[in-house]
């Protein structure tokens, strides 16, 4: 699935310049004492296109903010800066029914296939819900259009008469999906959808997610921390680091010829299938800054980075065209 399946010249979506910050501590001890609540910096100015029937890839280390850009695009958080675009409208000053409406369009398959499902109500009342609040069938089709999601994502009709405490984790991971595709979505965030699943049923799973997005051309965000998959799963990858698009480029190109040094530790990092090769590269030095209060106006990578020059101290590097279609964020690389 590396072959790019973009028909168009224009993005689905585009995120532009977008940032989320967390406020922390505000408790009365600290407001007795005059302290300011602490801030984290979870998403910061982000810009993305992903194109039609695109499925971009979005990696790094966890805690790098990847959930939180993933939601701040469906706005389940709201950004406190940007702007994002889809199908050319600005979702981030619509009001809540148009949102309503734009939702439709837009879905979400969370990484906790438990959690995200209501523990007290019915698998078949759940998708039934999800087609009638939005209008996708009528009342005396809705039926029907349950057994049909249930068979698309690989379960039987009987699923529908079950808790999701009676399911596996995987079933459980397939019923999420459905609920997704319950309204016809032209985009989908995946959100790590497999790894709170057992090994041996993530495969299957991806296959299935891989299969459906060729088969209804959805366009998704693929997050994960897992190398291996985005290199099996998308067209694009988008490596992030502290809140930041660090580098972006097709995915062959990404894993031929990382440019970032973040980009080249975390590949080479990734454990190797052969049991008779080792990998002699030295894991990222350092630990990553605290994403607490991080010092403005200088590379986030810098403390870890081997490249490091003068300029990287004063100067935060931004996103930059180094050769056609492959993005890096390094003043070290040079186009």
């Amino acid at each position: 699935m590396n072959e790019p399946a973009v028909t168009s010249s224009q993005p689905l979506l585009k995120v532009r310049d977008v940032s989320k910050t967390f406020i922390l501590g505000k408790s009365v001890i600290r407001q007795m004492l005059g302290r300011s609540p602490d801030s984290l910096r979870a998403v910061h100015h982000v810009d993305l296109d992903i194109y039609p029937g695109e499925c971009l890839g979005l990696v790094g280390e966890s805690g790098c903010g990847k959930t939180t850009l993933g939601r701040c695009i469906l706005r389940l958080y709201e950004p406190d800066a940007g702007q994002v675009f889809f199908d050319g409208q600005e979702i981030l000053n619509m009001s809540t029914a148009e949102m309503n409406n734009m939702r439709r369009k837009m879905q979400i398959v969370f990484q906790d296939p438990y959690s995200s499902l209501n523990p007290r109500i019915k698998i078949g009342e759940m998708l039934k819900e999800a087609c009638l609040v939005h209008g996708i069938v009528k009342q005396s089709e809705v039926k029907q259009q349950v057994e049909d999601l249930l068979t698309m994502v690989g379960l039987s009709a009987d699923i529908s008469e079950r808790f999701p405490h009676e399911l596996s984790g995987g079933q459980r991971q397939r019923v999420g999906l459905a609920r997704a595709l319950a309204v016809n979505p032209s985009f989908i965030v995946a959100d790590e959808p497999i790894s709170a699943l057992d090994v041996s049923i993530q495969a299957q799973v991806i296959n299935l997610l891989v299969d459906l997005q060729e088969k209804l051309h959805l366009t998704m965000l693929f997050i994960t921390h897992d190398l291996r998959l985005v290199r099996y799963v998308s067209h694009r990858v988008a490596v992030m680091y502290l809140g930041s698009i660090v580098e972006l480029a097709p995915v062959d190109d990404l894993f031929s010829n990382p440019l970032h040094p973040y980009s080249r530790a975390l590949l080479a990092a990734a454990p190797l299938m052969n049991p008779r090769r080792r990998s002699r590269v030295a894991a990222i030095k350092g630990e990553p800054p605290n994403p607490i209060n991080i010092p403005s106006g200088k590379c986030p990578f810098l403390a870890r980075c081997e490249l490091a020059r003068d300029r990287c101290s004063v100067e935060e590097p931004q996103l930059v065209e180094v050769e056609p279609g492959h993005f890096v964020s390094c003043f070290a690389v040079k186009g």
